[in-house]
């Protein structure tokens, strides 16, 4: 169990990591005029969001979902793991939102500025702060 457990700790870093970037890489390409810079910020996106966030959110939820099965009849009458995994659920709605956002700059429609991204991207922050209290001080 500790193995899948490290595992799962360090898949939820790399996912994290990604959300934390993919929309700094976002506040800059709405910075970019040139197309040089633009084609570039198309190509970090697209690798950082395909190559390294998804894996990483997917082996969260795999080894969350078997760390889950060794002892599914405790954990389910926890409150923290519920609060953990709407917020976890939240999380995969604002990673999908990244990707639609990716999608919009891969074609040329941003509609955003770039204070709008800087403020988007503080929301993986407070879910990460969230989760790490529910599942270390399990308050409730």
């Amino acid at each position: 169990m500790l193995w899948v457990k490290a595992f799962h700790v360090i898949a939820m870093v790399t996912w994290f990591s990604g959300l934390f970037y993919l929309p700094r890489l976002f506040v800059y390409h709405t910075q970019a005029k040139d197309e040089v810079s633009n084609a570039r910020f198309k190509i970090m996106e697209k690798r950082l969001y395909y190559y390294i966030t998804t894996p990483g959110g997917v082996a969260t939820t795999l080894l969350g979902i078997w760390l889950l099965s060794f002892n599914y009849t405790a954990y389910s009458h926890m409150m923290w793991l519920h609060i953990k995994l709407a917020l976890v659920a939240l999380l995969w709605l604002y990673h999908i939102y990244c990707g639609y956002l990716l999608h919009r700059f891969n074609q040329d429609r941003n509609q955003h500025s770039e204070k709008f991204y800087r403020i988007f991207n503080e929301f993986p922050t407070l879910i990460l702060i969230a989760v790490m209290i529910l599942v270390y001080v399990q308050p409730f």
